[in-house]
């Protein structure tokens, strides 16, 4: 770790007791299609202000997350890490920027980033449970909205000019951005750019393991005394990299009449996968993918291997809004969203004294894959008619998706699919009596269109044969599939003021999900997840029937929330393992390549959980100390009352906090506790603490220019921690301690 770094911020951790500013400022929520304030909208939500973003350290969607309550991280590495909202994860939380859906290839492997730009964001907001609905069409988790300005709706008033530096000391990174934004002409102009290179993170030594040595840990302990006494060794973990480029381009005409803009995103990547399943071991008769023999034979194969991915996307969008004013119509809100976005898999021999003939041997035997490319194309284009009078906020919504995804290349386990959507919406606001009622209603008629292949058998002597005619002996049947649904939801939230402390909110809904191209027609290995995945075209849309009540008190600096959810979802869609004992009956010598078979199924599920937060804010000098606890609950079973798999544990917030003027001091700590409700060949994860510091001080020099230091410390105790969450959580532990330094300067 860099010295530079760790002096400022040891300093300032001795002398702070901060953790949470309690900052009370009136939010515009504009993922919400009736543009109401925070204050209005009594449903379940969190607002994260782009200052506290930029503040601190440069890391994935779902860790800059990762402390709000009910809100958590699936990592694999520290580049990704796909957001988590009450135990839903995956195709159940959509991620939207300006209110429209990203469109990239994470929901198609726990190893994709989310293609999202933090750099010089307004806010993101949280909508979790039942009211995400009237934002995003089967969205049974919730959304996390990205708001930025880079197609201003209103004219800038004045020009501004960001410049920012950071520096990591956990994976000796730095990272440097700019921001513009000013009005030339009459239009709008906003530009944003960032570009991060971040080397492979720390981790505590001996925190890295691996499947054979948890496995068989009694089976052989001389052998596994010295796989540990490597691991011990290790103090960083390969293939963690990260490198970012960002760019935003945008402008605006807005006027009385309303505003019209385009914006370019272009995002650009490149990061290790640091670890990644072997298909390759079934040439040597090992009966079960768990076997020690097997395990060090993998290892022994990837041994010198760089595994990367890079990405690349543009997005243009095209957006305005016209205000009609007549009796009627107020206002005409329209978008087009054209996506091109592809990642690429790939496979690299690092040459290292001593290795290189080990890693040309293995490079012409069994590692002469080619790259695999994931793309997603797609079309976007609707509108929202304001029918809102003196009496009620109303609009009509009409969206159509076009979308194109596609997997080419060694390691493709999915044909391309085609799917089509449409949604009609009706949402509506309204004070009835003493309660404020929200509703949402929309239909979606949704059609996915893929195919399943099969290879045709043949006998012995073809496959003896099986060299340079390989493709042609192994011609493959295609099965095609046009899968057609028709979803209808119903969310509806009614709050009240039962006094001046006391606010109650109760929300309920039936939402509907259809299932995901992946789930449909995924057939073949999966390495990033260690399994043989099959999809099932048979199945059915999820329906899932929402509950949630949140108690709010508030008097004289002292606060809380708690709140009690419940979510029943028939035909819960999951990837189920497939057991030995079930491998064993199937009476061939198939062990899979090494990797575990799992099927989507379907099967009622129930997710029942609780969230708390207390605490006071005490005048202390010229500023605010504010003490609070927060802990968070899920627990998920299927119907036969076995668990859902890699299920969220249960956590304890603490924080304390202090503000006074332009200087803000911050201290939690993250209790998570051990996780024993484990699901099929899950294995129990122990708990960890996680203490984190920032200290930011804004200085004022000029007239308007300001400085913002930001030091920020990580992971304090260089605790090792494991996400249970995470498909890898054994090989990829969470980071080190880091300590770090971001400069703002805004002119």
């Amino acid at each position: 770790m860099n010295p530079r770094i760790y002096a400022p911020v040891l300093v300032s951790a001795l002398l702070s007791v901060n953790a949470l500013a309690n900052v009370l400022e009136e939010v515009i929520v504009t993922s919400s299609l009736i543009d109401q304030t925070l204050s209005d909208i009594e449903n379940p939500l969190h607002v994260v202000s782009g200052d506290d973003i930029s503040a601190t350290a440069s890391q994935s969607l779902g860790e800059s997350l990762d402390g709000l309550l009910g809100v958590s991280s699936a990592d694999y590495g520290s580049g990704v890490g796909q957001p988590i909202i009450r135990g839903m994860s995956g195709n159940r939380v959509k991620i939207l920027n300006n209110g429209m859906v990203v469109r990239d290839v994470a929901g198609i492997g726990a190893d994709h980033v989310n293609d999202v730009d933090l750099n010089n964001i307004q806010q993101i907001e949280i909508v979790r449970g039942p009211s995400s609905l009237l934002y995003a069409n089967g969205t049974i988790g919730g959304i996390i909205n990205i708001v930025d300005s880079t197609i201003a709706r209103e004219d800038f008033t004045e020009s501004e000019l960001k410049l920012g530096l950071e520096a990591q000391s956990v994976n000796d990174g730095d990272s440097h951005n700019l921001s513009y934004q000013n009005n030339l002409g009459g239009l709008n102009f906003s530009l944003a750019y960032k570009d991060s290179q971040f080397d492979n993170f720390d981790v505590p030594t001996g925190a890295i393991l691996h499947g054979e040595d948890h496995d068989d840990e009694h089976e052989d302990e001389h052998e596994g005394e010295h796989e540990d006494e490597h691991e011990e060794e290790v103090g960083f973990l390969s293939n963690s990299d990260f490198e970012n480029n960002a760019l935003r381009l945008g402008v605006s005409k807005a006027g009385d009449w309303g505003y019209f803009g385009v914006s370019v995103n272009s995002v650009e990547s490149i990061y290790g996968i640091p670890f990644h399943g072997d298909d390759h071991g079934d040439e040597h008769g090992e009966e079960h993918e768990g076997e020690e023999h097997e395990g060090e034979e993998h290892g022994d194969e990837h041994e010198g291997e760089r595994i990367f991915s890079t990405t690349d996307s543009e997005v243009v969008n095209v957006e305005g809004a016209y205000i009609v004013s007549n009796s009627w119509l107020k206002k005409v809100n329209y978008f087009i969203r054209d996506t091109d976005y592809s990642l690429t898999e790939q496979h690299a021999e690092e040459e290292h004294e001593g290795e290189e003939h080990e890693g040309e041997e293995h490079g012409d035997e069994e590692h002469a894959e080619g790259p695999t490319v994931f793309s997603n194309e797609s079309r976007e284009y609707g509108a929202i008619f304001d029918l809102s009078n003196d009496d009620l906020l109303q609009k009509i919504s009409l969206n159509f998706v076009d979308e194109d995804m596609s997997i080419v290349g060694e390691e493709a386990f999915m044909n391309p699919t085609a799917s089509e959507e449409m949604t009609l919406g009706y949402y509506l606001s309204k004070q009835v009596d003493s309660f404020h009622l929200d509703l949402g209603i929309r239909h979606d008629r949704t059609s996915r269109k893929g195919s399943v292949s099969h290879e045709e058998e043949h006998d012995e002597h073809e496959e003896e044969q099986h060299d340079e005619h390989e493709e042609e002996q192994h011609e493959e049947e295609m099965d095609y599939f046009s899968n057609d649904y028709n979803a209808t939801s119903f969310a509806m939230s009614l709050s009240k003021d039962l006094n001046e402390n006391f606010d109650l909110n109760i929300t309920a809904g039936m939402v509907e999900r259809t299932p995901s191209a992946v789930e449909l027609f995924m057939n073949g290995p999966h390495l990033a997840t260690g399994r043989l995945e099959i999809g099932n075209t048979d199945l059915e849309s999820e329906k899932s029937a929402n509950f949630d009540a949140t108690l709010s008190y508030e008097y004289e600096g002292v606060f809380g929330t708690f709140t009690l959810f419940k979510n029943d979802v028939d035909n819960y869609i999951y990837l189920q393992d497939e057991t030995e004992e079930a491998h064993e009956e199937h009476d061939d010598e198939d062990d899979h390549g090494g990797l575990i078979k799992a099927n989507y199924l379907q099967q009622d599920a129930q997710f029942v959980g609780y969230e708390l937060q207390l605490g006071t804010v005490i005048e202390l000098g010229d500023g605010d100390l504010t003490l609070s606890f927060g802990r968070d609950s899920v627990a998920g079973e299927f119907r036969d009352d076995s668990n859902i798999p890699r299920m969220t544990p249960d956590r304890n917030i603490y924080g304390i906090s202090y503000a006074k003027n332009s200087l803000e001091l911050k201290l939690d700590l993250k209790d998570v506790e051990s996780q024993r409700d484990i699901g099929s060949n899950e294995t129990v994860t122990s708990g960890f603490s996680m203490l984190n510091f920032s200290a930011v001080k804004t200085f004022t020099f000029g007239q308007k220019q300001t400085a913002t230091v930001s030091l920020f410390a990580k992971n304090l105790l260089d605790e090792v921690a494991r996400n249970h969450s995470s498909f890898v959580k054994d090989e990829v532990p969470l980071p080190g301690r880091n300590l770090g330094i971001k400069v703002q300067l805004s002119l």
